[in-house]
């Protein structure tokens, strides 16, 4: 059983092994060097796509057609009438199917995260940004140990997907899509949540405002809230004005309106950049403050193995339920 399996698998999985031995050479003499990333846009995206697109790629193309395409020809009925239970040729094809995906999605991670991580270490430290720290959404889920949990993941959810549909094509895409659906969940839903974020309570100064979001009226721009300099390498969950009682003032008090230019003028000089900031300040003489929420930089590891293991957890949920689904198939 154990050698059919591999036999049903072993293409893809050669095949995607070799794709990742060549993106690990392409990565290896592409690593930047600290100081100049001015040419590492491309790639820097390009392994972000890669890390975030293999768990899926994987669901949907080895883990739903390792199911549909027996039952669609009636194969798993003469395996199951051989001496082969069919909770041994399910736990076989998980047995095979399930590492092969974890250790592609975790030597593509660890090989991109090493690549990248002079660019993170420098993101790390700056407050304006040219690239995000590696614990905001979009980098994290490309980084460190947690793509493994999403391949284990994606590969189980395409197994459940494909006995509940037992058809390729649309097992295909029903996994894709719920496999999406979780990725995009998770980061808002559940991530902020499991760490406790940091929470300050930030005076209005001239040096602690950094930008301010304007609406364009009738009379002018009105300004709507401000921002302040954020922490280096966080993840910043709220950044937002509050009167004395904590409630978030949204627009600004008129008492600050006419800290704007008025409509028509000149683009602001940096002096004219440094009174408005002043001006802006005026609001801690009134009580207002700025509410900072965040995930501080150095909570990244501790994060990937949260979602490593909330991952490994909905793949056993999965997997309980793939065997359970098994009794009743046909």
């Amino acid at each position: 059983m154990t050698w059919l399996t591999w036999r049903q698998l072993r293409f893809p999985v050669v095949s995607v092994y070799a794709a990742l031995a060549l993106i690990g050479v392409g990565l290896a003499v592409s690593r930047p060097v600290r100081g100049g990333f001015g040419d590492q846009e491309f790639p820097y995206l390009g392994s972000l796509l890669a890390v975030q697109l293999l768990p899926a790629v994987l669901g949907v193309f080895w883990g739903v057609p390792m199911i549909t395409r027996e039952l669609e020809t009636g194969t798993h009925n003469l395996v199951w009438n051989q001496s082969v239970t069919r909770s041994r040729w399910l736990a076989v094809k998980l047995g095979v199917g399930v590492p092969a995906a974890m250790v592609a999605a975790g030597v593509l991670s660890l090989v991109v995260t090493w690549w990248a991580d002079p660019i993170d270490s420098a993101a790390a430290l700056e407050t304006e940004r040219s690239f995000e720290p590696r614990i905001t959404p979009l980098v994290f889920v490309a980084r460190g140990i947690a793509p493994i949990g999403y391949a284990a993941f994606a590969f189980v959810l395409g197994i459940a997907v494909a006995i509940l549909l037992r058809r390729t094509v649309t097992a295909m895409a029903v996994t894709l899509v719920v496999y999406a659906a979780v990725q995009l969940a998770v980061p808002f839903a559940v991530r902020p949540h499991v760490l406790p974020p940091v929470e300050e309570s930030v005076t209005l100064t001239a040096r602690s405002i950094a930008g301010v979001q304007t609406e364009e009226s009738p009379n002018g721009y009105v300004p709507q809230s401000l921002r302040v300099l954020e922490p280096a390498g966080s993840w910043v969950l709220a950044n937002e004005t509050v009167d004395a009682n904590g409630a978030v003032v949204r627009p600004l008090p008129a008492a600050v309106g006419d800290c704007m230019p008025a409509e028509g003028t000149e683009p602001p000089t940096l002096a004219d950049l440094d009174r408005m900031r002043e001006c802006f300040a005026r609001l801690s003489y009134l009580g207002y403050r700025q509410h900072l929420a965040y995930q501080p930089a150095s909570r990244f590891w501790p994060a990937q193995w949260v979602e490593l293991a909330v991952f490994l957890a909905l793949s056993a949920l999965v997997t309980w339920f793939c065997f359970r689904r098994l009794r009743h198939l046909s």
